[in-house]
């Protein structure tokens, strides 16, 4: 999650806003003083993290979230991905019940249990590829990207991770050396797990290097090898170059077409393992299981969690079984592949097959662009919208032809977006990030819209 955006608390004086008249039912303001009360406790019991609005949630169902003083929001950020297949989904429930009721954990990577199995073969299946496979279980994505850094210096027996700058991978001290996304995330932490380096994004809205696609080549790609691999980077050094499908947390950037086929190319060329990232973009995400696949490369390692495990903590590195570990010990954990997890993570899986999913991403996807690009052209301070699937973004800016970012603007359309029933989540500088479940239907979208309409306009005259 993002730490922008920080939320103002109103005082429960002020006028209730208007009830929308679809599905979202505001009986308070957001926050009304039942969730200020939450608000407060939790700001003298808690760690400071990174919380960006005054949102508590009692309940869930579907793409709606139902808070402590009983207003109703519609959710667009589902747990930051995680909800795919909604809140509270009565196949995911009745899986966690039974899996609870006949055993929750069996020290997932010292003993043996079906389920285990059946869930790292359907993985390895579903993943790009035809080679054999294997899978290792996580809890987080964090850890995620920790056992595919581990996984890919000790094959490689190279000390040197590339990665990108703007990507997040995680918090955790190894994660953390590839993190990139902002300076709060590193500040005080260095020095860091020696070995991580970084070149710049194919972030064409804001080319690094002043060019435009296709004209320029790719040289955000190129550059590797024409000027990283001359100078500060020896290729024989470095075991593996780590990269999201679509940049999350950085912005919900989608690099441009033949980007990771050119960087693939390169890779394969030194014998570098490519880290596929998918644990914000993944299990259906983009319209594909991996959103990898809209690019035609197939990695040596992924990285899963998330979506996953259906709103159970669950995370996986699927990888190349010729990779895998000689040495028993090289790694492991205790709650890899935790049992509730791996029953929650089989449900949610058969609910985006049988429910088509997939297809429901794409079609969806596409007409929440269509409806964002039509507010682009009524609202200036949109600078761009892109995305893949349902994963969205609109950037704000100061203005388009400088494309100066529009942080503060941005900050005031999520408060008034939170006033008015719908939950948002920032990414990037000045982005905002549109994931709602994937069971989304476009009369939601429809009423998202008009809120994020109407919170534009009153961030504007708040300006």
């Amino acid at each position: 999650m993002s730490e922008s955006a920080p939320s103002r608390v109103p005082s429960t004086s002020e006028p209730t806003p208007r009830a929308s008249k679809r599905g979202i039912l505001l009986r308070t303001p957001v926050p009304g003083p039942k969730a200020q009360a939450i608000v407060a406790a939790d700001q003298n019991a808690l760690m400071t993290s990174t919380k960006t609005s005054p949102i508590v949630a009692e309940s869930g169902s579907g793409v709606w979230i139902t808070d402590v003083d009983g207003n109703r929001l519609l959710d667009f950020a589902s747990g930051v991905g995680v909800t795919a297949v909604g809140y509270s989904h009565p196949e995911v429930v009745r899986a966690v019940r039974e899996q609870v009721g006949r055993l929750s954990h069996f020290a997932g990577t010292d003993f043996y249990y079906p389920n285990q199995v059946h869930l790292a073969e359907r993985l390895a299946h579903l993943a790009p590829g035809a080679m054999a496979k294997k899978v290792f279980y996580t809890n987080s994505g964090t850890e995620s990207a920790e056992a595919a850094l581990k996984i890919a210096r000790w094959n490689r027996q190279r000390p040197i991770v590339v990665g990108l700058l703007g990507a997040f991978h995680g918090r955790t001290m190894g994660s953390l050396s590839l993190t990139a996304s902002k300076p709060v995330q590193r500040a005080r932490y260095a020095p860091f797990v020696g070995g991580g380096t970084h070149i710049p994004a194919p972030y064409c809205y804001r080319c690094p290097y002043q060019m435009e696609f296709p004209s320029c080549g790719l040289y955000c790609a190129k550059i590797l090898k024409e000027l990283y691999f001359q100078t500060a980077i020896p290729p024989d050094d470095v075991a593996a170059f780590i990269a999201e499908p679509v940049m999350g947390e950085g912005g919900y950037v989608v690099p441009p077409p033949g980007w990771h086929k050119a960087i693939k190319s390169i890779l394969d060329e030194h014998g570098i393992l490519f880290i596929d990232d998918e644990v914000q973009a993944g299990m259906g995400r983009t319209g594909r299981w991996f959103a990898i696949e809209h690019h035609g490369v197939v990695p040596d390692i992924v990285t899963l969690a998330k979506a996953l495990g259906g709103g159970i903590p669950m995370g996986a590195m699927i990888f190349r079984r010729d990779l895998d570990y000689t040495t028993q010990g090289s790694h492991s954990n205790t709650f890899g592949g935790n049992l509730v997890a791996v029953a929650a993570s089989e449900a949610t899986l058969d609910v985006i097959e049988k429910d088509k999913l997939l297809d429901n991403a794409r079609v969806q996807g596409d007409y929440l662009v269509g409806r964002l690009r039509e507010l682009q052209s009524q609202h200036s301070e949109i600078g761009d919208v892109r995305g893949l699937g349902l994963m969205v973004a609109t950037e704000f800016v100061v203005d388009r032809r400088t494309k100066e970012p529009a942080v503060k603007f941005r900050d005031r359309v999520l408060v008034e977006a939170y006033h008015r029933g719908l939950i948002l989540l920032p990414c990037g500088r000045s982005s905002i990030r549109y994931i709602p479940p994937l069971i989304v239907h476009r009369e939601e979208i429809d009423e998202a819209v008009e809120v994020l309409d109407a919170s534009i306009r009153a961030a504007r005259v708040g300006a």
